[in-house]
């Protein structure tokens, strides 16, 4: 499902709007602006620490992702609740 311009989409996890983010230029998402959810209290990200150490034995967790122009969606990696946020967009014309 692509995206309409004016849609604000929402994590299906824990119902908080995703946020704009750019991938790093060397990403396999190239520079297009994926939308990913950046509350702590989701439960996609809290069960990620258990998941990731009980099944790979890393300090790690992800966030839910969505590509608008594809409408794929997936797990965005993190290794602290801090990282990769200083690669959310944000506009004026956004509403908080």
């Amino acid at each position: 499902m692509i995206m309409q311009n004016n849609e604000k989409p929402t994590c299906p996890h824990c119902g908080a709007r995703l946020l704009k983010w750019l991938p790093p230029a060397e990403s396999s998402w190239g520079a297009n602006i994926q939308y990913a959810c950046f509350s702590d209290d989701c439960p996609y990200f809290i069960k990620g620490w258990d998941h990731m150490m009980e099944k790979y034995e890393v300090k790690a967790s992800y966030r839910y992702r969505l590509d608008p122009a594809t409408g794929q969606s997936g797990p965005l990696p993190v290794w602290s609740d801090t990282a990769i946020r200083s690669r959310i967009v944000t506009s004026n014309d956004e509403e908080e």
